[in-house]
């Protein structure tokens, strides 16, 4: 996810981290398999030995494999990939080091809040038991975050948040975790089609592909600056709390 100020639009590329190292011939085999489902090439980064799509979507061999094998839809948006029924608490465990960071701490007190205020099927905690999926909350560099899309029924696993928003508003910090951890559970960008709606620019299309892009029924088919927790960019003054189509969009799905 990258970060737009209010007025200017800041690349935030040194984000992108990943959470270990892929052979060489598996991340060729992903950027062939992200191809084939139809990602655009330009919309594919490797970065520290991890294949990206979307800036901040962290994409793994297997998860690849599985944008072929699930056919499409051409048309707030989904992967077609979602948790599974047999997840019903997601325990989100931060690092140390990510605790050290009071903002971002905060940040993911917040961020679960907002999920389990919509009294959906799955219910999100900071650690604890009797957990049905986990997720690691680490920190990486720069300002923005970075996660991926549900896999076999269950969450992604790892959410990466930058320290550089320990200089940034609470709130903010609460928009871009709640932003990963609705990646990990299936949500694409709202505005997938032309990030240049948050990010400014150019016109830049992530692509439908195999992963999909599925229209979720009630909210527009079309995004807006500031319209969804779910923009590709987000602004030095977001509020960290759900659009009326965030909503919506949570309670179709979960």
């Amino acid at each position: 996810m990258f970060m737009k100020t209010a007025v200017l639009v800041v690349s935030c590329g040194a984000m992108l981290m990943g959470c270990g190292a892929e052979p060489q011939s598996e991340n060729e085999e992903i950027v062939s398999n992200l191809v084939e489902a139809g990602f655009p090439a330009n919309d594919i980064a490797v970065v520290d030995g991890a294949v990206y799509v979307g800036n901040d979507a962290h994409v793994t061999l297997e998860s690849s494999r599985e944008m072929l094998q699930t056919p499409g839809n051409e048309e707030q948006y989904s992967t077609n990939n979602l948790v599974g029924t047999g997840v019903t608490k997601i325990c989100i465990n931060p690092t140390a080091d990510f605790n050290s960071y009071t903002r971002l701490s905060e940040g993911l007190d917040l961020a679960i809040e907002n999920y389990n205020s919509q009294g959906l099927r799955i219910t999100f905690q900071r650690g604890g038991t009797g957990c049905t999926a986990n997720i690691a909350a680490k920190t990486t560099s720069g300002v923005g975050g970075s996660s991926g899309f549900p896999k076999g029924g269950k969450p992604y696993g790892t959410i990466n948040i930058g320290t550089g928003l320990q200089s940034y508003s609470v709130d903010v910090n609460e928009h871009v975790i709640t932003h990963e951890i609705g990646h990990t559970i299936g949500f694409r960008h709202s505005d997938y089609y032309d990030r240049s709606i948050s990010c400014g620019g150019a016109a830049s299309n992530e692509g439908a592909s195999n992963i999909g892009a599925n229209h979720i029924p009630g909210t527009p088919t079309t995004a807006t600056t500031g319209g969804s927790v779910m923009n590709s960019c987000f602004r030095s003054n977001e509020s960290g709390e759900w659009s009326s189509s965030d909503r919506t969009a949570l309670n179709y799905l979960y």
